[in-house]
């Protein structure tokens, strides 16, 4: 052991105690009271009240305990519905997540579609217009043929009218009504 002093104490005055003289002249110990009541008296009124509180509490207990379950089952029932909300929404999203990139692949086919089509459609333009262009020209050049004969034709007419003419002119010039009645006899007896 060590030799350490022991701790000091200090020295408090003794309390006093009331004494009363008693009737046969021996000293009577009193007791402290509160409000009248001795010590005893507050410890029966302290476990008067325990006991109160204990049996009154147990019912308070009850109703908190009630209380709190049925707010327990709220909140539950809260976080139930929260949940499947959440899980609605997320269906939802990967629903409309789905639907977007369909709606996407749908666009991009509808934009190679219609390249597809537009490609189409000019190639027959340009096959259409060179078969346009084709035809016009032959009808041009139909119709410059056939001006052309027309032309030679009524050329021709022409050359044949002023021959004719011509040969009128010099047949009456050189044939008199003698020679004529000759030619028309040969020719008829020639039928």
């Amino acid at each position: 052991m060590s030799n350490t002093p022991p701790p000091e104490v200090f020295a408090t005055e003794p309390a006093e105690a009331f004494v009363e003289e008693g009737h046969g002249g021996a000293p009577v110990h009193s007791e402290p009271e509160l409000f009248g009541l001795a010590p005893f008296q507050w410890v029966s009124i302290a476990m008067l009240l325990l006991l109160l509180i204990a049996f009154l509490g147990a019912k308070v207990h009850r109703i908190i305990g009630r209380g709190l379950d049925d707010r327990i089952a709220a909140i539950r029932s809260q976080l139930d519905e929260a949940k499947a909300l959440r899980h609605e929404a997320e269906t939802l999203r990967d629903e409309y997540k789905r639907r977007i990139a369909a709606a996407e692949k749908d666009a991009e086919t509808t934009l190679a579609n219609a390249r597809t089509e537009a490609d189409k459609i000019r190639a027959q333009a340009e096959t259409d217009s060179a078969a346009m262009i084709e035809r016009r020209k032959r009808m041009a050049e139909d119709t410059i043929a056939a001006a052309e004969r027309e032309a030679v034709q009524d050329v021709r007419n022409r050359a044949a009218m002023a021959a004719t003419a011509a040969s009128r002119k010099l047949i009456a010039e050189k044939h008199d009504a003698q020679a004529d009645k000759v030619l028309a006899d040969q020719m008829i007896a020639s039928l």
